[in-house]
């Protein structure tokens, strides 16, 4: 066990909350580990640490810079693991169930209620004996390009994750987003085509990020689609760049981009509500945001915000005995009017799979 490792252990033991992540393409890994379990929200932007926030933007919790000691590792290539394949078997009530929740809501599109809603289920996987070092490495090893992240605090629970999707970019007064929408598997020996309907789920991510920004930024850049690999997965990503007018807005930025048309829908308040009344279960911190919030913790530089899309996620549960575990894994999709309920489900399953590899 790496002496990073050996520190988390020893914090999750004393139920003390903390924070462990690797940014897309780093050989670094930065964790935040808090001194007391005090849990801290987040109520203005001056205030530096690891951000953790839920899908409905009501709970938010900060591991705070000033309460934790501060740890960066290099990564070890020796302490990767080899993961075997899982098979995916199908269990057909829960892809009924899931199939009819699509339906209803192309039923909801073609009534003309939004455009496009994401639905998701949850899964549940027993893990014989799980441990958060060889799974974060796992992510590490199978996920290079995603932001990988492990967060813990007693109030909330342990979460881990690979996610594609940057949520937010800021760079003193530059800011970055990205639109990421559509799935595919991914081949290394074929090219990716997509079709009207991804494309076009792709585009109302990228034309709502647009317009919820126009009236707090100038000099707007959005670059063409392209696809975007992530892990055995492929999707369609546009890049957006503009400046803040006045940095002092970012919280109100946050609250018009949060949640993004590609994790809950458009228009954002309908599909949203749409959401909560159907799924069935409560998404908790699933496609909420997390990252460094006013602080690059590599360069320690002030008014620095990297916050990605929590996806690819789970909640992680230990059995009585500290060996056995139980993770609850939540994946969805977006669904348009050209929506196939099949497909959707079969999409859930393939994502299914970034997370089952690693555990």
């Amino acid at each position: 066990m790496s002496e990073l490792f050996n520190k988390i252990k020893v914090q999750f033991e004393n139920n003390l909350p903390f924070a462990v992540y690797c940014k897309p393409s780093s050989n670094r890994i930065i964790a935040l580990l808090q001194h007391d379990k005090s849990y801290q929200k987040v109520s203005k932007t001056n205030t530096s640490g690891f951000i953790f926030t839920s899908f409905d933007g009501k709970s938010s919790c900060l591991i705070p810079k000033n309460n934790s000691n501060i740890i960066v590792e290099i990564v070890d290539d020796s302490t990767f693991f080899l993961q075997k394949n899982r098979r995916n078997e199908i269990d057909y009530e829960v892809k009924s169930k899931y199939e009819s929740l699509i339906q209803k809501g192309i039923d909801a599109i073609n009534n003309n209620e939004f455009e496009k809603v994401v639905l998701s289920r949850k899964e549940k996987v027993a893990i014989r004996k799980f441990d958060i070092e060889t799974t974060f490495y796992n992510l590490i090893q199978n996920y290079e390009t995603a932001f990988k992240y492990c967060f813990f605090h007693p109030e909330i629970g342990l979460w881990m994750g690979a996610s594609p999707e940057q949520f937010l970019k800021v760079d003193n007064d530059v800011i970055k987003t990205v639109a990421l929408a559509g799935t595919q598997l991914f081949s290394e020996n074929e090219i990716v085509n997509w079709n009207k309907k991804e494309t076009q789920e792709q585009q109302i991510v990228t034309d709502f990020i647009v317009k919820s920004l126009q009236k707090y930024v100038t000099n707007v850049s959005v670059s063409s689609p392209f696809t975007q690999r992530a892990g055995n997965l492929a999707h369609i990503k546009t890049d957006i760049e503009a400046k803040i007018t006045n940095i002092f807005d970012l919280d109100k930025i946050i609250e018009s981009l949060h949640p993004t048309p590609a994790v809950c829908g458009f228009p954002k308040e309908i599909a949203k509500k749409f959401i909560i009344e159907n799924e069935g279960y409560d998404r908790e911190f699933y496609t909420g945001f997390m990252g460094e919030w006013n602080k690059n913790f590599l360069t320690w530089e002030d008014l620095k915000f990297d916050l990605f899309v929590n996806l690819r996620c789970m909640k992680i549960e230990l059995m009585s005995n500290g060996e056995m575990a139980e993770a609850t894994l939540f994946i969805g999709g977006g669904i348009t009017k050209d929506s196939i309920p099949e497909n959707e489900y079969l999409e859930t399953v393939n994502k299914s799979m970034t997370m089952k590899k690693v555990l």
